[in-house]
């Protein structure tokens, strides 16, 4: 990878958590509870198993008590999900990962345990979405591995009122070497994912032409022989995109 560590750090700056923009009607506890026992119902009696491409690869915040790997056709990795928060700004919005139509989409299946069903899926709700305009995002996948064909359970699939049109990749490693919040930066986002696909065997070409953009993206900003920042101790990122 081209994309290091050192790099990465060169991106990170202190901001502060400007809240909730307004602009979407905010899920309440019953909101969560509701939409979590809705989708407990879906999945029957079934084992349910949760689609990770992105974050939910390398940071689950859930329990799970199987893992494997697992193909979504149809559906591709794509920079999509504009966020002027968590790991953009107002003044810098950033873009993290949906699946997009079209192609295919290689990551992990977990399986959650059977048991508090409902409060695990409430769990993983209120990591992955805030507002209600964004619960169309949330979907069963058909997902085929070595295991045959599963159902699982994805987040940011499809398009919604915060997914923008795709860009190129160059458009994007602009955006992504600049962006950050509270939370982390863009370019942590894209190192801990790109990094956590290859220990897994998986090689996404668009991401890993992606990471290579977005480091010559950072050094043209910081210069020939950037020196890393040192960051504080503010928690990574947990939240958002798969």
């Amino acid at each position: 990878m081209v994309l290091a560590p050192d790099l990465v750090a060169l991106c990170h700056r202190d901001e502060v958590d400007p809240g909730p923009d307004g602009c979407w009607t905010e899920l309440t506890d019953a909101d969560f509870r509701a939409v979590a026992n809705r989708l407990a119902q879906d999945s029957g009696d079934e084992p349910l198993w949760v689609f990770a491409y992105g974050s939910l690869i390398w940071k689950p915040e859930f329990d799970h008590i199987d893992s494997a790997r697992a193909t979504a056709f149809g559906w591709h990795r794509a920079f999509t999900l504009q966020i002027n928060r968590w790991r953009g700004s107002r003044a810098q919005p950033g873009l993290m990962m949906a699946l997009a139509q079209g192609g295919r989409c290689d990551g992990v299946i977990y399986r959650l345990p059977d048991a508090d069903r409902v409060a695990q899926i409430e769990r993983m709700l209120r990591r992955e979405v805030s507002d209600c305009e964004s619960l169309r995002s949330v979907r069963w996948l058909p997902v085929r591995g070595d295991f045959g064909n599963r159902r699982a359970l994805g987040f940011w699939v499809g398009s919604t009122p915060r997914t923008i049109d795709r860009r190129p990749l160059s458009e994007v490693a602009r955006i992504l070497a600049r962006a950050c919040g509270h939370m982390g930066s863009c370019a942590e986002y894209l190192y801990n994912t790109v990094s956590h696909l290859e220990e897994l065997g998986i090689r996404d070409r668009n991401l890993w032409r992606l990471q290579e953009l977005v480091a010559a993206e950072i050094k043209a900003l910081k210069g020939p022989d950037p020196q890393p920042r040192v960051q504080s101790d503010s928690p990574p990122d947990i939240r958002r995109a798969g």
